[in-house]
This record gives C-alpha cells, sequence and structure tokens, in this order.
C-alpha cells in the first residue's frame, strides 16, 4: 500500500502542468526613482502648492514698491466750435513723482513680512512634498505587494490543484475518504478565488500607482523593486534635531516671524509719514511748443492724531496672532514629537517580525517536504498532512505581508522627519 501511495504521488508531481500563463499585455515597467521624477514634475497638489509660494513672492514684490519712487504721466487736450468764432484748442501735459521718505519702518516691517510669507509657504510646500511621496511609496509597495500575490495566489492554486490529483487517485484507490476529497475541492476553490482576487488588486493598485504619479490616462505598469528597507535601525536617531528640521515646524516658525514684523508695522501706524514730490507740466497751451513749464518740489508730512482707536486695536490684533503662534509652535514640536516616536517604534517591529516571520517561513517549508514524504509513504494522515501544507500557506503569506509593512512602516518614518521627493 505505500509503494503504491508513493507511485502516485510521484506522478501527480510529474504529470502536473506548469503554471500557464496567458500572453501578458505589454507593461512599463518603473522603478522607484523613475517614480519619484515623475511625480515631482506632474503631481498637481506639487503644482498646486507651487502657486502658492508665486503668489507670496508677488505679494512681497507688491509690499516692496511703496519703498520706490513712483512716477506718472498725463498728456490731455480738449477742443471747442462755436458758429461766431474760430474753434480753440487747449492741451495740457505733466509727469510727477514722489518718493516715501520715512513711515515709522512701516513698509520694511511689511516686506519682511511678506519675506517670511515666502518661506512659510516653501516649508508649505514641502510639507505637501512630503505627503505625495508618503502616498507615492504607499502605491508603490502596493503595487509591488500585488505582483508578488498574484504570484502566490498562482503557485498555491497550483498546489492546491497537485493536491487534489493526488487525493483523487488515493480516493479510488480507496486509501483515502470523500471527506478528505472534499477538503482537497474547497482548498482548490479557495486558492483559484485568491487567484482572481490578487488579480483583481493588481489591476487597482495599478490605477492607484498612476493616479499618484499625476497620470491622466491609465495603462497597465510594473514596480520594480526589492522589499528591502534602506533606513538603518542600528542607531537611535536624535529625535530633537529632526522635530525642529521638520517642514512643518519650520513653516510655523516662519509664520511667527512674519507676524512678529507685522506686530512691528503695526506700531508704525503712530508714526508720522514723510514724502517727497516733486513735478513738472503746463495745465493750458494752445500751440506747441508749449510757452511755459511749470515746477514744483514739494515735502509733505501726516502725523495722525486722532484715528478712533483703530491703530491700537490693529496692534492688539497684531500681538495676539503672534502669542497664538508661539503657543501653536510648541502644540507642534510635542505633535511631531509623538508621531516621530510612534514611526519609529512601528518602523523598528516591522524590520524585526519580518526576521521572525522569515523564521518561520523556513521551518514550514521544511516541515512540508517532510510532511510530503511522510504523507507518500503513509506515515502521516491526511488531516496532519494538510495542516502542514495549510501552515506553509499561511506563513508565505504571513512573510509576503511582513516585507510589505516594513516599507510602508519605512515610509512612514521618513514622513514623519519631513522627507520630501528629493529625499528618495
Amino acid at each position: 500500500m505505500r509503494r503504491l501511495r508513493s507511485a502516485l504521488f510521484l506522478f501527480v508531481l510529474m504529470a502536473a502542468p506548469g503554471i500557464s500563463s496567458a500572453k501578458a499585455l505589454p507593461v512599463e515597467t518603473l522603478d522607484w526613482n523613475q517614480c519619484l521624477t515623475e511625480t515631482a514634475a506632474h503631481h498637481p497638489d506639487l503644482q498646486s502648492a507651487a502657486q502658492s509660494v508665486f503668489q507670496a513672492q508677488a505679494q512681497r514684490d507688491i509690499v516692496k514698491g511703496g519703498l520706490l519712487p513712483s512716477v506718472s504721466a498725463s498728456l490731455g487736450g480738449d477742443r471747442s466750435v462755436s458758429n461766431i468764432r474760430a474753434p480753440i484748442g487747449s492741451w495740457s501735459y505733466g509727469l510727477n513723482a514722489s518718493q516715501l521718505l520715512f513711515d515709522g519702518a512701516k513698509t520694511c516691517n511689511l516686506v519682511n513680512a511678506a519675506s517670511e510669507s515666502i518661506k512659510a509657504s516653501r516649508y508649505s510646500m514641502n510639507k505637501v512634498s512630503s505627503s505625495t511621496r508618503l502616498a507615492l511609496r504607499t502605491a508603490f509597495v502596493q503595487l509591488m505587494t500585488a505582483q508578488r500575490q498574484v504570484a502566490l495566489a498562482a503557485e498555491i492554486a497550483e498546489k492546491r490543484r497537485q493536491n487534489l490529483r493526488l487525493i483523487g487517485l488515493l480516493y479510488q484507490s480507496g486509501t483515502e475518504n470523500i471527506g478528505s476529497k472534499s477538503k482537497a475541492n474547497a482548498d482548490l476553490a479557495a486558492a483559484e478565488f485568491e487567484v482572481a482576487q490578487a488579480k483583481r488588486g493588481l489591476e487597482l493598485a495599478q490605477v492607484v500607482l498612476s493616479t499618484e504619479l499625476g497620470r491622466e490616462n491609465f495603462r497597465p505598469i510594473r514596480a520594480s523593486g526589492q522589499f528591502v528597507a534602506s533606513e538603518q535601525t542600528g542607531k537611535l536617531p536624535d529625535f530633537d534635531t529632526i522635530v525642529h528640521e521638520n517642514p512643518v515646524y519650520l513653516n510655523l516658525v516662519a509664520q511667527k516671524e512674519s507676524s512678529r514684523f507685522n506686530l512691528l508695522a503695526a506700531g508704525s501706524a503712530f508714526m508720522p509719514t514723510v514724502s517727497v514730490s516733486s513735478g513738472m507740466g503746463n495745465s493750458s497751451f494752445s500751440q506747441l511748443p508749449p510757452d511755459r513749464t511749470d515746477w514744483q518740489v514739494g515735502v509733505n508730512v501726516a502725523v495722525p492724531i486722532f484715528q478712533g482707536g483703530s491703530g491700537k486695536a490693529t496692534v492688539a490684533k497684531a500681538r495676539s496672532v503672534l502669542n497664538q503662534l508661539s503657543y501653536d509652535e510648541k502644540s507642534i514640536f510635542f505633535s511631531l514629537m509623538r508621531s516621530l516616536q510612534l514611526a519609529w517604534k512601528n518602523f523598528i517591529d516591522a524590520s524585526d517580525y519580518v526576521v521572525v516571520q522569515k523564521k518561520y517561513l523556513d521551518a514550514a517549508t521544511e516541515r512540508a517536504r517532510i510532511a510530503d514524504a511522510q504523507y507518500s509513504s503513509g506515515l502521516v494522515t491526511f488531516n496532519e498532512w494538510t495542516i502542514i501544507e495549510d501552515n506553509l500557506v499561511n506563513a508565505k503569506k504571513s512573510f509576503l505581508n511582513a516585507q510589505s509593512n516594513l516599507l510602508i512602516t519605512e515610509a512612514n518614518w521618513i514622513q514623519a522627519k519631513g522627507g520630501t521627493l528629493e529625499t528618495r
């Protein structure tokens, strides 16, 4: 009986056809660096953030214009007609210039505030880049995982198919019962479902990665990479330094500095404003060249005496904004520190868990190899053998999930540090 079982087992393994593969559609293969480059160039969130930087720069130039001379020119004319006298024409021209001399440094402070706003908008763009990198890396890893899941599901389905053939032959020979055959049928059905499910997951992962790349037209793509983390886990990071270099924190610092300059500008409302103006022209002449040119030069001084309390209220509001941002700075520091510590802990756990799952996979593989030989010789029962087979299947899935989770937690750790698309 043992010889019959061994012969049937060998026959099933040798006769089993290889995993059939339909002719694959042409796919585009992308590695991680290619994805980073394409996303940096085409992602709409980054382009939107870049426009915010341009707007902040334009606002600074608008405010800065108040420090420069203002020059204007005018030219006009009119003509009157009457039935009792010849037509009369009158013309005028003028050229005027003015320059701010003193306003209590209000405009200078507003320019400095606008410059800090530019810094804040750039740090905000880095925040967007960091979030975009996390989403892109997650999509890239999910596609890599989906590709591996399809291959793994096909491998498991083929093994289940071989097992069903073997159990069917043993059932026909009278050495296995109908329950064993039914269990093998159910295992194959589950495996075939997982193959179809994995293929659907692969298609979804391709679409998700395409959107993260900023593509409007979707086509089959393949992610090329390894399930290996690049971040080092052997040395404890300097969390305090990392938080202070995070773009989220730096964005708030820049906002606070901008509000400080706005407070100084608000205090200048009680200072006099001094400007100089000059002009030349002729307000009325009837023929060319003009019979005269008028000149004027003046100094204008404006002293605020009473503004209904609006100046004092403006200063109070600006001081309150500065105080609020100071408290927000402390709050965001604590929040980033918590997030950073959690991301680091999860990354270390995921790294260690991959090692554990690899040991389980190696053990399950060896047990399955021994169990196959024992079952073919009749040394273990069907129930014992199928439990070991199921354990091997679960070990392969768990190891793949652990590898995928390692790269996801690594991406979260990089994002917690403030890593952007330029981080690679």
